[in-house]
């Protein structure tokens, strides 16, 4: 599992010309899905993010979580965060998950975000979405169950 975390201002996700969900202050995760994860992935993507430090404290120190800071999540299903470019000019995507495997493993990681005590808004599966964010910091990092 591989999830691009943006700490953002406000963001939000349109499919179709309707807002499918919106947040102020929280992040913003690209999520991208493997053929070999598992639920232990989702279970340690999902708590490496909620306890992630990276909200500054009174002295302006990444030392907070999302739980602390008080802050909310837009989830976006992504596959092309699987991409190959190594070979030729068009990216492979044999590493992305099949949609049958893929979809009910975000719905599983959404889920464990909410329960940690999350509020979780999302795009829609499988749809072509136009995402948008304001970028605080700018922080951007990625999370990978593999590196566990």
């Amino acid at each position: 599992m591989r999830v691009i975390l943006q700490r953002s201002k406000q963001a939000s996700v349109t499919v179709d010309g309707q807002v499918t969900g919106a947040i102020e202050k929280g992040y913003v995760l690209l999520v991208g899905i493997t053929h070999s994860d598992t639920a232990d992935d989702i279970a340690y993507a999902a708590k490496k993010i909620a306890d992630l430090r990276i909200w500054e404290d009174e002295e302006g120190k990444m030392n907070r979580s999302i739980l602390e800071a008080g802050g909310d999540i837009l989830s976006i299903s992504q596959f092309t965060l699987y991409a190959d470019t190594r070979k030729g000019k068009r990216p492979s995507f044999v590493e992305a998950a099949r949609p049958e495997h893929a979809e009910p493993l975000w719905e599983a990681f959404n889920e464990q975000l909410k329960a940690y005590g999350l509020h979780v808004e999302t795009g829609i599966f499988g749809a072509m979405m136009d995402v948008a964010l304001i970028n605080d910091g700018p922080v951007t990092i990625t999370v990978e169950s593999k590196a566990k």
